[in-house]
């Protein structure tokens, strides 16, 4: 059992297996609390509007009280218009009270929201290929949108609630105590009866707000992976267009009747409350007659003891509710959490360098890695699962660690490229090539053994620097859905219109910008695909040149493409390889004769390698083995 799954996400909201009855912490508060500090003053003018609201809402039944009692019994029309002008006054005034407490409390809301979306925009942007290679892109947006909104809900909107309502109920119970306090014990006597039926709703309610919210997350993420241009067309070559609307209108189906279902539910509820306030109002009423014919207390006094009735039982089955009203509203902010929990699993070591010059020196000593590594150390991911609550309910304080299968995807790789020289990575599919190519930059960590750049330990070099000395161009472009211009600005924002052309030269693209009607001014369409593969890739080629890393990492994606496109980016790949450390997937006779070390790999491990020397080339030796690079040689290229 890895303690890691017990520091996660669900220390926060302890479950009760039977009841999924949710007991808040202090942590959760605590970090809730985090969120809403920095707007305390207004949350205290917010606070401060509520009490005065509430003061105004007991004025009406007493004017209504003198009016009866007083000004008519006295046939006092001065006092009438004195009452009248109060009773429009009275609601003017806290009408205006409330447009401004209106705008407080949008204002903590919405910098409430972009507080929580910045939180978790800049957390998921610095995890792992790993994160996302786990996740789904809808699930994630579910995150970002709909959860983070009902967080700001459960500060400004339940929260508010809970304090209105325990403010009213004071005040109104100390006004109805002054008025008689034998009517007020009846009325009160009747709370029980709201308890019991408002605790159990309230536990259903939230149960169904939970799965509202997960199988809006499985909509969200259908639409997400159909409705974008890579899954658009999947659908399309395979005809799939009826059964993806059928997966729809079913996931539709689901979220349209959990709705009607917490509708209902809602609906039966407030109408067994309406019913019971309805015999408290009436107890209170028949009592309150008989003791006006005995002369105990005037007519306005019942009538405005009526009027308090109705301010007195909606707050009161609230509170009763408080504790699972609010621990529901906290729902988002669990969803939230849970995100926020995942450790980032490459970050910057305390005192991590910076490089300030590169020379392009490439050592990886003894390193292995397996993408099933690690896997367990992201515990939110667990959240991400739509049967997760099955899976807490059926385990809520012991979570089963399920170890996948070990295959390593690389095991023990050492080899060390000279700064300058060309490396050309050859062998089957599925061998460990591109995972190379994602560890150098680090988009992932090895499992053992370290990589190095300069002699220096990456994990010791800061990201952002490494970042600025590596440049990758990978088989899959991706561009995005804006201005060429801003594509190519994307790797130095700060380049000009002469650096852009320059590196548009390099790669044998400027001609085909400078034929089109917008130029670079050109809307290259979702994920570039207004342009044929090539362009993208030349496109992808000129980013590079216009970032002029020291080091390359390039899989070369020219397999598929024309013969023209093809010799265009060869071209451009062997221009900016000039005088640059280069660590290649090399798809291409002439990209592996021009190597001066060339790594042949099989099932994680290199099996051959060779290095340019004075006798012979790299090619040329390890032909002469007659191992695995022949054999990949002869069948690719022929003799």
């Amino acid at each position: 059992m890895q303690s890691g799954l017990g520091t996660g996400w669900w220390t926060y909201i302890k479950y009760d297996d039977k009841r999924d009855r949710p007991q808040l912490s202090g942590e959760l508060l605590r970090r809730v609390w985090q969120y809403a500090r920095p707007y305390r003053w207004k949350i205290l003018g917010l606070l401060a509007t509520i009490f005065v609201i509430t003061g105004l809402s007991l004025i009406p039944p007493l004017l209504l009280r003198d009016l009866i009692d007083n000004a008519i019994t006295n046939r006092n029309p001065e006092r009438i218009n004195l009452l009248a002008i109060g009773m429009i006054g009275v609601p003017l005034l806290s009408a205006a009270i409330g447009f401004w407490q209106r705008y407080i409390s949008a204002t903590i809301g919405e910098s409430l929201i972009a507080d929580l979306r910045n939180g978790l925009y800049h957390h998921m942007s610095q995890m792992s290929l790993r994160f996302f290679t786990h996740s789904k892109t809808g699930e994630l947006m579910s995150r970002l949108n709909t959860d983070v909104v009902g967080a700001q809900r459960a500060v400004t909107g339940t929260f508010i609630n809970i304090v209105t309502n325990f403010v009213s109920v004071a005040a109104t119970l100390i006004i109805m105590f002054s008025l008689e306090w034998r009517l007020t014990l009846l009325s009160i006597a009747i709370v029980p009866f709201f308890v019991a039926p408002t605790r159990k709703v309230g536990q259903k309610l939230r149960l169904i707000r939970r799965q509202s919210m997960e199988l809006n997350a499985k909509m969200n993420s259908l639409m997400q992976e159909t409705l974008n241009i890579d899954g658009a067309l999947l659908v399309k070559l395979f005809g799939r267009q009826s059964k993806e609307s059928q997966n729809f209108r079913e996931r539709s189906s689901d979220v349209a009747e959990i709705g009607v279902r917490s509708a209902m539910v809602g609906r039966w509820f407030f109408m067994g409350l309406g019913l019971i306030s309805a015999v408290g109002t009436t107890l209170v009423f028949w009592l309150g007659g008989h003791m006006v014919l005995h002369g105990v207390f005037t007519v306005g006094t019942i009538v405005a003891f009526g009027a308090y009735l109705t301010q007195l039982y909606g707050p009161l089955s609230s509170i009763s509710n408080a504790h699972v009203e609010f621990a529901t509203s906290m729902v988002s902010f669990e969803r939230v959490f849970e995100i926020l929990d995942i450790p980032i699993e490459i970050k910057d070591t305390p005192g991590a360098i910076t490089l300030s010059s590169v020379q392009g020196k490439v050592t990886f000593r003894d390193v292995s890695f397996s993408f099933t590594d690690n896997d367990n150390s992201y515990p939110g991911l667990v959240g991400l699962d739509t049967d997760r609550n099955e899976f807490i309910r059926n385990q809520p304080e012991t979570p089963i660690m399920v170890k996948p299968s070990r295959k390593m995807a690389l095991e023990n790789v050492s080899f060390t490229i000279e700064p300058g020289e060309l490396a050309a990575l050859v062998g089957p599919s599925g061998a460990g090539k591109t995972t190379i190519s994602y560890l150098l930059p680090r988009l992932y960590d090895p499992a053992e053994g370290a990589i190095l750049l300069d002699d220096k330990e990456l994990h010791g070099i800061s990201q952002q620097s490494l970042a600025k000395a590596i440049g990758m161009v990978t088989q899959e472009t991706y561009l995005f859905n804006d201005t060429l211009k801003a594509n190519l600005l994307y790797a130095k924002p700060d380049a000009t219109d002469q650096e852009i052309k320059a590196a548009c030269h390099a790669a044998n693209i400027h001609t085909f910008i400078k034929s089109l009607p917008d130029g670079y001014k050109t809307i290259v369409g979702a994920r570039g695909y207004r342009l044929s593969g090539g362009e993208r890739q030349r496109i992808a080629i000129a980013r590079v040149i216009l970032k002029n890393p020291r080091i390359l990492v390039l899989d070369e994606a020219t397999s598929s493409l024309d013969s023209q496109s093809e010799a265009l980016i060869q071209e451009a790949l062997q221009r900016i390889m000039k005088g640059r450390t280069s660590l290649v997937i090399a798809h291409r006779l002439s990209t592996i004769l021009n190597a001066d070390l060339i790594l042949v790999l099989d099932q994680g491990r290199i099996v051959e390698q060779a290095h340019r020397r004075e006798a012979g080339s790299a090619h040329e030796q390890l032909l002469s083995n007659d191992g695995l690079y022949a054999t990949l040689y002869h069948t690719q290229f022929g003799d």
